[in-house]
């Protein structure tokens, strides 16, 4: 685990904050949600609030998005899709301004969509880039993106790589690394009573650091791994569509129980599982696949396989609102939720560190991520309005979000964390059962 060691400096709001507003544009309307964000989903409305053009930081927070549309990880942007809209309506119901400037960041199978993205949210000028979601993709465009002569804030909500702790001063992330996620799910296999496990992952920066990290606590509980291990040369590349000679393989070592890390190359894992037999109750997901395949698979493949995702359970009402957001705006409502609060909170955070610092650019945002989280300790909120009028009245404010995430440590990760523990039932569906919370 790492532990936060450096001292955030005291920041000091710039004077008149109160009379400082976020100010954005709409091209299709102005929402008039009943709250400002904590109940009411059926009879709030929601509309579109895209950046119209000409739109700037001076007048603006403008939130630019890099989520995953097309490409292996697209059932992962509905719901982070909603979290960043439901949170720029929040903002602007509690009168202050905002918009959004929205990209997709496809997978890591084709890096040139990620690259043209990133490309189109420099030359917006953003104020800050919600994602991406895998991690591959955001190593592939974080030195563009936070590293150049004009610097913007990426905060991702679901990235999990290692390498990405403390990468840039501008690079944050309310996911926790994947330390967190690799022990709980190691931990989780390991009092279950399995000894020896195999491992079908693909050879992707996610992919092999989680894989690492499950490895070890496996090992450090007396298990072993029999297919798949670091250093074995056993991953497959991602895209991969068939699995026959990877799963004889793996089952030939004659495991206990069956790890598969991978992204939309899972639904062609499972048949091939099935068709050699195995006991589909003894394989594991992660957050990257634990997801809803009753309209993937035939009823009862998954049932009690078990997997987690970075994140606490979201309270109902946050539930409703978020999928009243997506039926109201993109037509459907949503049937997952994973990362929808962390995308909530990456975007208030960032608006509530645009308030105190009295300026929608990315170093304003930047200088004050930290103290909004609650690295100076400071008020509780939990509200974007609440939030306002304590950072209004003066002081630091320590925003708790829908996430549960703990303040910034001093490599811009969650200080702490909840992992959710999942378990399928007979639909296929990943039913939420517990969280532990653990540390950066």
């Amino acid at each position: 685990m790492v532990q936060s060691t450096k001292r955030w400096l005291p920041l000091i709001a710039v004077a008149g904050a109160a009379a400082f507003a976020l100010a954005g544009c709409s091209s299709s309307g102005t929402p008039s949600p009943t709250s400002s964000g904590d109940s009411g989903a059926a009879s709030e409305t929601y509309k579109n609030l895209d950046c119209a053009s000409g739109t700037t930081t001076a007048d603006s927070l403008k939130v630019g998005t890099l989520l995953p549309v097309t490409g292996t990880l697209a059932f992962l942007g509905p719901p982070e899709i909603s979290g960043v809209g439901l949170a720029v309506s929040d903002i602007v119901a509690a009168g202050d301004k905002a918009c959004t400037f929205w990209t997709d960041s496809g997978d890591s199978n084709d890096m040139t969509v990620s690259s043209a993205s990133a490309d189109k949210l420099i030359n917006e000028g953003v104020s800050l880039v919600v994602g991406a979601a895998s991690s591959s993709v955001s190593l592939n465009v974080v030195d563009k993106l936070t590293k150049g002569a004009n610097p913007i804030v990426q905060i991702s909500p679901a990235n999990t790589a290692a390498s990405l702790s403390g990468y840039s001063d501008f690079y944050f992330r309310t996911a926790p690394p994947d330390t967190v996620q690799g022990s709980a799910l190691g931990s989780l296999i390991t009092s279950d009573g399995n000894a020896k496990i195999a491992f079908l992952v693909f050879n992707d920066a996610y992919g092999t650091g989680l894989r690492d990290v499950i490895e070890k606590t496996v090992k450090d509980a007396g298990g072993s791994v029999t297919y798949g291990a670091t250093g074995a040369g056993q991953e497959f590349p991602p895209g991969q569509t068939t699995f026959s000679s990877e799963v004889t393989a793996a089952l030939a070592t004659k495991p206990d129980a069956i790890v598969v890390v991978a992204f939309d190359e899972t639904k062609a894992i499972v048949p091939e599982l099935v068709a050699q037999g195995w006991d589909m109750s003894k394989t594991y997901y992660t957050d990257g696949n634990t997801s809803d395949y009753s309209k993937v698979f035939e009823a009862g493949t998954l049932d009690g396989a078990q997997g987690t995702i970075p994140g606490a359970n979201p309270a109902d009402d946050f539930k409703k609102r978020a999928s009243a957001w997506h039926k109201q705006v993109e037509g459907s409502e949503l049937s997952d939720y994973s990362y929808s609060a962390e995308s909530y909170d990456g975007v208030i955070l960032s608006a509530l560190a645009a308030l105190k610092g009295g300026a929608n650019d990315a170093k304003t945002i930047q200088a004050n991520l930290a103290a909004v989280s609650g690295a100076n300790g400071g008020t509780e909120c939990t509200s974007y309005a609440d939030c306002k009028k304590a950072i209004e009245a003066g002081g630091d404010i320590h925003y708790k979000g829908v996430s549960g995430a703990g303040p910034f440590n001093d490599k811009n990760d969650p200080s702490s964390a909840f992992i959710g523990i999942y378990k399928f039932d007979k639909d296929n569906k990943p039913i939420w059962v517990s969280a532990v919370e653990g540390k950066s």
